[in-house]
């Protein structure tokens, strides 16, 4: 089947199929009416050829589509509460999915069954946490006219895509220039996925404290996987198994900074008399840690809630300032860190 040129509408859909637009609108809004085999002849025509139609005006319920890729942790759950909470004041549902990406030859027919749903669903709005999507999924979403907001992008952010986020090159630096103030020179970095842009902007800040400070970070000082408890341990476990292991180690999120002080135990090593680690989110995981976990905070609720009311206001009609928009993070020193005890340079 070739692709129809131009810009695709019903009647031209319905032309293709040899079916009236009535038809093609029945299949389209989910009416059971249709003959299977009719109903399967204009799918396959809608997905070829990409069409995902308008949101309708006005819907019956206002809702904003939440979606999120990859396992649920401690970071998403408090950007998700902040969502919930900000849905909540807008009186605007939430409906939460899980979408992983699909990428591969048939993307641009999926990503148009997707923003179908979507539309029938009457959603005003798409917001995605930690999300990355295909331009298939881009240009589905502008047809439809669905305003579109990802906090914290998986990749770096594209100047026509509306992200929100906190400020990670500014916390990496924060968090590096702590343990050189505690005496540490031997400072090593587990972080994420080294394709994330949030993962690139909290190394790129340690890095340039470390280097401002004249202290180079050794290639085997850097550990980049997930975000996640088992690639601390899996990633503080060799660094701490290293001849010349680090005095303190920069966890690029709570979840892997506690697995790091697990490898840490693991080894018959004092947190923090022998190693000092500091993560970045401050999550309840922080605060349940032992000891507490010293934290770069990013106002994870804050941006849940300024992902929604952006979404929203873009679904009115209106402009946004920027569309980028980060926000401060804050050093959150608890028990974790302290002063280096081999340190041949006075603490202040």
């Amino acid at each position: 089947m070739s692709r129809l040129k131009g810009r695709v509408t019903l009647a031209t859909v319905a032309g293709t199929a040899g079916v009236s637009v009535a038809t093609v609108s029945k299949v389209l809004n989910g009416r059971s009416d249709v003959s299977p085999v009719t109903r399967a002849r204009v799918q396959e025509i809608l997905e070829k050829h990409g069409y995902v139609g308008r949101r309708p005006d006005p819907v019956a319920r206002d809702t904003v589509e939440l979606f999120y890729q990859g396992v649920l942790n401690s970071y998403s759950v408090e950007v998700i509460q902040g969502v919930l909470d900000a849905g909540e004041a807008a009186g605007v549902e939430v409906v939460l999915s899980s979408r992983p990406p699909h990428p591969g030859r048939h993307s641009a027919g999926r990503a148009a069954r997707w923003i179908r749903e979507l539309i029938t669903s009457g959603r005003r709005a798409v917001v995605g946490i930690t999300s990355e999507l295909s331009d298939a999924d881009l240009a589905a979403l502008s047809r439809a006219r669905l305003p579109l907001v990802i906090i914290d992008p998986a990749d770096v952010p594209q100047p026509d895509v509306t992200s929100v986020g906190s400020t990670n090159f500014a916390g990496g630096m924060a968090a590096a220039q702590y343990l050189l103030d505690l005496g540490h020179r031997r400072i090593a970095y587990v972080g994420g996925p080294p394709t994330s842009a949030c993962n690139q902007a909290r190394m790129s800040g340690f890095r340039n404290a470390m280097d401002a400070a004249g202290a180079p970070v050794p290639k085997d000082y850097i550990w980049l996987s997930n975000f996640l408890y088992d690639e601390g341990v899996a990633g503080g476990s060799m660094m701490l198994d290293l001849p010349d292991r680090p005095t303190a180690i920069f966890a690029g999120s709570d979840e892997v900074a506690v697995g790091v002080m697990e490898a840490a135990r693991s080894r018959g090593l004092r947190i923090p008399e022998d190693l000092s680690v500091v993560g970045f989110d401050d999550t309840q995981v922080a605060r349940l840690a032992s000891p507490q976990l010293t934290t770069v905070k990013q106002p994870l609720r804050e941006i849940g809630a300024v992902a929604v009311r952006t979404a929203l206001q873009l679904a009115e009609g209106n402009k946004v300032d920027s569309h980028h928009v980060e926000l401060a993070t804050t050093l959150i020193v608890r028990g974790s860190a302290a002063p280096n005890r081999h340190a041949s340079i006075a603490v202040s």
